[in-house]
């Protein structure tokens, strides 16, 4: 583990329900999951901005990969997750990434492509800043997915990702955010301008 990571990570579990998720989700059973996107970035520029690590994280959400996409078999996982984390006062929310080309295109409006693994949800974030994932093992190491890398989280620079076209969805998320974090610094999607 680098330098960056060591330190995103030591950020990250100062939050007491990131820790406990990873802790309980490492013996839980699924092979391919990854704790990701706002709570571990939100954790990140909680501390930066002097809040309590927690405050206005709105859920903790939890990727997995089962080759079963019926509806019923993520039910399932969703109702054992709601047990094992029952004591938890937050919302801990967790989807089986196989299962989203399958809605996406009759929500959005434009397929979402093929998914191999967990990880490939976590790439198609609309912000590069937030597509990061942790993964525990039983022993309590560690591993951080970030395929656009650690360096605008920790910067408290949101950049887009526009491998879907989400640029609504985008926007809609910076001007929260820079309500609630003032120090970030937002890049714009690609078809606007300017510098926010």
């Amino acid at each position: 583990m680098n330098t960056i990571e060591a330190r995103f990570l030591a950020m990250v579990r100062q939050n007491p329900h990131n820790d406990v998720i990873l802790n309980r989700m490492a013996t839980f059973g699924l092979a391919d999951w990854w704790l990701t996107a706002g709570c571990l970035a939100q954790t990140v520029w909680n501390l930066q901005a002097g809040f309590a690590v927690d405050a206005h994280i709105s859920d903790y959400d939890l990727f997995y990969f089962d080759a079963d996409t019926s509806f019923e078999a993520e039910d399932r996982v969703i109702a054992q997750i709601a047990d094992l984390f029952a004591d938890l006062p937050v919302r801990v929310e967790i989807r089986n990434q196989a299962r989203v080309p399958i809605w996406y295109q009759a929500k959005f409006g434009f397929p979402y492509g093929p998914v191999m693994c967990a990880a490939d949800g976590i790439g198609r974030f609309a912000y590069q800043t937030t597509a990061i994932g942790i993964w525990q093992n039983p022993a309590g190491q560690c591993r951080v997915y970030a395929p656009f890398g650690l360096e605008n989280v920790m910067a408290g620079r949101v950049v887009p990702n526009p491998v879907l076209p989400v640029g609504t969805v985008y926007r809609q998320k910076t001007d929260r955010w820079r309500k609630i974090w003032p120090h970030l610094v937002t890049l714009p999607w690609p078809d606007d301008t300017g510098l926010n």
